[in-house]
């Protein structure tokens, strides 16, 4: 009986072109199929976010998925190349600086290690500007064929990262906006579950600017065409959107902005 393929999924900052380069080497290995692109527009360069993504988008897989994530500013220097087992397990790929870390540690680490280029066999290399070609994705068509993580290097204790946490109390929250999603809408590390369910109003205030009043809904529809509102996003915390427009254009928003959302807990607030 032939081994199972398990599932590849790639999440990349590299583009359609360079992400072909990846899938090449795939599907050398593998039946077509088994390698399902995530999005390979991932922001570049900024491993926080893209941890933060990675982290909410590859959860969501089967068991035993080898995931690949590239989003490596450091190419080419001093960061390890590593590979995680995890309890459930699935096999993470990708450069030792974080952007793995909140989905590992989400699913459970088992064993990490180091990727050695020499115990993947023959991999051609050109350059060393692209290990998502050259070191990663030759090592996760090994672990979808079945090969043992032990084989492909030495033992090796992953990065920690550590994602920013919100302050929450009664009467309010302080956060983050750590994404920026394709509609323009500010999602935020502050979690829906902290605002009352009776609260209908804030107040927002975004990088200590005056804080204005705006509507707490819990669809878009709810909220008047045009106008600012605090909702609960798919990813468990609170984000601003316009309906119909751009939180983001509107309220000059980017990731990392300082925000605070007060409200009066067990109250409605006036509509």
């Amino acid at each position: 009986m032939a081994p199972r393929r398990r599932l590849v999924t790639l999440s990349t900052d590299v583009g359609s072109a360079y992400a072909a380069q990846m899938k090449g080497v795939l599907y050398r290995a593998l039946p077509a199929g088994h390698v399902v692109d995530l999005t390979h527009e991932l922001p570049r360069h900024r491993v926080e976010e893209a941890a933060f993504l990675v982290r909410q988008m590859a959860s969501m897989f089967p068991a035993g998925t080898v995931h690949v994530v590239v989003v490596d500013p450091g190419v080419g220097g001093g960061r390890a190349g590593i590979a995680i087992a995890t309890h459930d397990g699935s096999f993470l790929v990708g450069p030792d600086n974080g952007v793995l870390a909140p989905l590992a540690h989400h699913l459970g680490i088992v064993r990490a290690v180091r990727l050695d280029r020499e115990r993947l066999g023959r991999v051609p290399r050109v350059g060393r500007t692209f290990e998502g070609r050259d070191l990663f994705a030759p090592a996760a068509a090994r672990l979808a064929r079945g090969a043992n993580l032990a084989t492909l290097g030495e033992r090796w204790t992953p990065r920690r990262l550590e994602l920013a946490q919100a302050a929450v109390t009664r009467g309010g929250a302080r956060g983050t906006v750590v994404h920026i999603d394709h509609f323009g809408n500010a999602i935020t590390n502050i979690p829906s579950s902290s605002i009352p369910a009776s609260i209908r109003t804030a107040e927002l205030s975004v990088r200590g600017r005056t804080s204005r009043r705006v509507a707490v809904r819990s669809i878009y529809e709810e909220l008047p065409k045009y106008a600012v509102g605090v909702l609960g996003s798919s990813f468990g915390t609170l984000e601003l959107a316009v309906r119909e427009g751009s939180a983001t254009a509107r309220l000059r928003l980017k990731v990392g902005h300082a925000l605070r959302v007060r409200w009066r807990p067990g109250r409605p607030g006036r509509r």
